[in-house]
């Protein structure tokens, strides 16, 4: 399996910080191993998955679509605004 980034996943990792990455490392893992674990959106959102989790006290989500085999990494934020935010990255 391959994991693929998006330019705005890998824009966002950037700016974290070393413990963070590591965190975002495991929880990346653990969807490899099991793609199901993140919440499949509907409507718009349709055939992403979304995985909600905490870096130290600030709750991510993480979202992510399997394409064949592989892994996209699409796009990875806070709550505000991010579900609006992922429909303007998809529909471009």
């Amino acid at each position: 399996m391959r994991i693929y980034q998006s330019r705005s996943f890998e824009k966002k990792v950037k700016m974290m910080s070393k413990p963070e990455k590591d965190s975002l490392d495991r929880e990346i893992r653990s969807i490899a191993d099991d793609p199901s674990v993140g919440g499949e959106k509907k409507g718009d959102l349709r055939g992403v998955f979304v995985h909600k989790f905490k870096l130290k006290t600030m709750q991510y989500l993480l979202a992510y679509r399997k394409v064949g085999e592989d892994l996209e990494l699409l796009m990875i934020g806070s709550h505000e605004n991010y579900y609006r935010d992922l429909k303007q990255y998809l529909k471009n």
